[in-house]
């Protein structure tokens, strides 16, 4: 898929060090939903970044593929994957089916609309019939947006319509970033401070 965000952006956002995305850690809002069951079956988690999310469900037993277009966050990845003793699995590259669960952290926000869509009809063509995407998104509230681009909750909604998905629900959760040197200043926080920001958590099933 080739969308909205310049791949050489994100990619000279990892050369240069952690952006304020990389927490070392699982969003605690994926952990959860590991923890509750509801990653199920064969698992992609599109835009990887560095991996955690794919180290986290491959430490526990799950068939997970972590996919990034920025190869330096792939090569970051693979070697925290190693340095976890974790054989997890990534690609520099859009993928192929079938996958049960889709974990989209933070990469459907990044889309302009129409490419929301497009990246939607994507992702029926690798989601198995009855599969699940759960899409955790930057809200459009409190200081979300210094973290990225953000979105309303009917933005999901509008991208995952038509035939091919049912939006099951919709609803807030946080999102856990880090503050850069760079927004201390207009966050109001000390570099280095891990902060909770607005987030939409969507549950998105394959017809």
């Amino acid at each position: 898929m080739d969308l909205t965000p310049p791949v050489a952006r994100f990619e000279q956002a990892y050369r240069d060090g952690d952006p304020p995305w990389v927490i070392d850690e699982p969003q605690p809002v994926v952990a959860a939903l590991a923890r509750d069951g509801a990653v199920t079956g064969t698992v992609l988690d599109p835009g990887c970044g560095t991996g955690e999310h794919t180290i986290l469900l491959a430490g526990l037993g799950y068939d997970v593929l972590g996919a990034d277009a920025a190869p330096t966050a792939v090569r970051r990845a693979r070697e925290r994957a190693a340095a976890a003793g974790v054989d997890a699995r990534f690609v520099v590259a859009d993928v192929l089916g079938p996958f049960d669960t889709v974990v989209d952290s933070a990469l459907f926000h990044l889309f302009d609309p129409g490419d929301q869509a497009r990246y939607a009809r994507a992702l029926a063509g690798v989601v198995r019939p009855g599969g699940v995407v759960h899409v955790l998104a930057l809200a459009r509230t409190g200081a979300a947006a210094e973290f990225g681009p953000v979105i309303d909750a009917a933005d999901i909604r509008a991208a995952f319509t038509g035939p091919d998905w049912t939006v099951e629900t919709v609803g807030p959760a946080s999102y856990r970033g880090v503050v850069t040197a760079g927004l201390a200043g207009s966050y109001g926080e000390p570099a280095g401070t891990r902060v909770e920001v607005p987030a939409h958590l969507a549950r998105v099933r394959r017809r």
